[in-house]
C-alpha cells in the first residue's frame, strides 16, 4: 500500500522556485530520507505534504486520499504528524503536561470522564516509557536538556499514534551521544509507522532509511535505495563534495 504519494509537486515565491516537478512514493511502512543540501527545497516539501503550505501546482495523496491543499489539522487527524528544525515545546509545563496536551488535543478529551481521563494516562505514560522519559516526567521542559527536549518532541509526534510521521532534521545540534540516543529510538519505531525524514547528518540517514530522496535546487537529483545513493556520482558531486 502506498502511504504517501506526491505527483509534479511545484511551489512558486515569484520566480522562484523552491521546488519544481517533485514526485515521490512512499509505500506503507516504510523509512524514507529526504536528503539534499541547504536551500534544496527539503522542509518545503515538507510543509506542504504536512499542511503547512499550499502548492503552486501538483497533487498529493495520503493512504489513497487526495489531501492537496489540506489543513494542518486536517492531515493530522488523518494520522500524519511532524516535528521541526526549532522545538515547538510548552517551556513552562512538564514533560508529562506536553505530552498529555498534545494525546488530549488528538482525542478532543481533554477533561473527559475518568475510564478516559485514566486512558490517556496510560497512553501518556506508553509513549513516554517508548522514548525512554518517563523518569523525568515531573520535569519541567525548560530544565531538560538539549537532547531531551528532542526526544519530547518526537513523543508528540506518536502522540494519537498516527500512522506517517515527518521528522525534520531530528539530529541538528545534537553531541554525537545525543544523536546516537535518538538514532536509536527512531530505528526502534515500529515498522508500521511509515517515516519521511530530512537529516543532515549521512550516518544516521544511512542507518534508518530504506530509501533516499536527494534534492537538489527544487528537484529530485536521485531516488533508490542507500546503496545505490551511495554509489551515484552525481550525489556524490552535488552534495557530498566528491568528483563525478
Amino acid at each position: 500500500m502506498i502511504a504517501v504519494q506526491v505527483d509534479s509537486l511545484s511551489k512558486r515565491y515569484g520566480a522562484f522556485a523552491a521546488l519544481s516537478d517533485v514526485s515521490l512514493t512512499v509505500e506503507a511502512g516504510e523509512r524514507r530520507a529526504i536528503i539534499g543540501p541547504n536551500g534544496a527545497g527539503k522542509t518545503t516539501l515538507f510543509s506542504i505534504i504536512a499542511g503547512q503550505k499550499e502548492p503552486t501546482s501538483g497533487q498529493i495523496r495520503i493512504n489513497g486520499e487526495d489531501t492537496t491543499g489540506a489543513r494542518p489539522e486536517q492531515m493530522w487527524a488523518r494520522g500524519l504528524t511532524r516535528t521541526f528544525q526549532r522545538n515547538q515545546l510548552f517551556q513552562n509545563l512538564s514533560v508529562w503536561d506536553n505530552v498529555e496536551l498534545a494525546c488530549a488535543a488528538h482525542h478532543r478529551n481533554l477533561f473527559g470522564r475518568k475510564a478516559s481521563r485514566r486512558a490517556l494516562e496510560e497512553e501518556v505514560a506508553a509513549i513516554l516509557q517508548q522514548v525512554r522519559m518517563l523518569d523525568a516526567h515531573a520535569v519541567r521542559v525548560a530544565n531538560v536538556a538539549y537532547g531531551g527536549q528532542r526526544q519530547l518532541e518526537l513523543a508528540l509526534a506518536l502522540a494519537g499514534r498516527p500512522k506517517i510521521v515527518l521528522l525534520d532534521e531530528p539530529t541538528a545540534g545534537m553531541s554525537p551521544s545525543e544523536t546516537e540516543e535518538i538514532l536509536d529510538l527512531m530505528c526502534a519505531l515500529p515498522r508500521n509507522l511509515t517515516i519521511l525524514i530530512v537529516e543532515h547528518d549521512m550516518d544516521v540517514v544511512f542507518s534508518l532509511a530504506d530509501k533516499v530522496t536527494v534534492l537538489n535546487l527544487g528537484e529530485v537529483l536521485a531516488d533508490g535505495s542507500v546503496e545505490e545513493i551511495q554509489r551515484d556520482p552525481n550525489v556524490g558531486a552535488v552534495y557530498m563534495g566528491k568528483a563525478p
